[in-house]
């Protein structure tokens, strides 16, 4: 069932990518791109492979992360409750059968979407800023946020209040969604919603570059309100979880600003240079030798 939901998702996303690469990007500056991508490629192998690492070690701790949440984390979903009560149930009363259905694709589709499109998008700038930036956010909103999963250990409210969640809940309406959500997230990974920072991240990265991408901008704000909305609709996130993953989109964003404009990485982009450089030269001796 797994491979199957997983083969639905990429089939849909593809799609979605094709559609939006020809609608959003353009002829020129895919014509572009073919001929610069290996210069911005070098620009940008530092941060490429720092995302790397940082997805890497996500996916790792997001299975394991829960057992030493349990162990050391505070416990918060009793106070996550006290704080803001049943403030998520103001969506049952406005939950009908359409509705659901499309705040769970925009949470499974739409979601994924919203944040692979942008790298097709920013890598065909020739300026490679946006596209570095955009990396760096990614790694930072990774990284801070599976370390507050293992610091807070809290359940969101369809697993608090699951008889008051239950007519919105995502896996109710798609059963099938449960095993792909199983197999990269937890129940208990819920403070700050990775899902609103990420997709916040996005629509300020398309709020930065109207110029470049108009017709992506107000694509961008309306799928990421939508998919920031869907977290708390479907029962999956506390508005307190929403508002850290706003505070957590902000934070990354000025961070990445500040690591690719003072050039933090500039030291391994020199070192990747030099180790490219002597590659390059080696393999050409051994081409002469022959």
């Amino acid at each position: 069932m797994l491979a199957e939901v997983l083969t639905q998702v990429i089939a849909t996303v593809a799609v979605m990518l094709m559609v939006s690469i020809g609608v959003f990007i353009g002829r020129k500056r895919l014509t572009t791109t073919r001929r610069e991508w290996r210069t911005r490629i070098r620009t940008s192998a530092p941060f490429i492979a720092v995302l790397l690492v940082v997805l890497g070690l996500n996916r790792v701790m997001r299975q394991v992360g829960p057992t030493i949440s349990k162990e050391i984390g505070f416990r918060l979903s009793a106070t996550f409750y006290e704080i803001e009560g049943q403030f998520v149930l103001v969506f049952q009363e406005i939950a009908f059968p359409e509705l659901t259905t499309y705040f769970s694709f925009v949470y499974i589709y739409g979601y994924t979407f919203l944040l692979v499109f942008p790298i097709f998008a920013y890598f065909a700038l020739s300026d490679t800023r946006p596209f570095r930036r955009l990396l760096t956010a990614y790694s930072f909103n990774y990284a801070i946020g599976v370390t507050l999963y293992i610091l807070i250990f809290a359940y969101g409210p369809r697993n608090y209040m699951p008889d008051l969640v239950a007519e919105t809940m995502l896996y109710d309406n798609n059963p099938q969604y449960k095993f792909l959500t199983q197999e990269v997230n937890r129940n208990v990974n819920v403070f700050p919603s990775l899902h609103t920072s990420l997709s916040a991240t996005v629509a300020m990265f398309a709020y930065r570059t109207r110029e470049e991408y108009t017709k992506w901008f107000p694509v961008a704000t309306v799928l990421a309100a939508s998919v920031v909305i869907s977290t708390m609709y479907l029962g999956i996130h506390w508005a307190i979880d929403v508002a850290g993953g706003l505070v957590l989109a902000v934070t990354s964003v000025v961070v990445a600003d500040r690591i690719v404009d003072q050039g933090v990485l500039a030291d391994l982009q020199a070192a990747y240079d030099d180790f490219r450089e002597a590659v390059e030269t080696r393999v050409g001796r051994l081409l002469e030798k022959r």
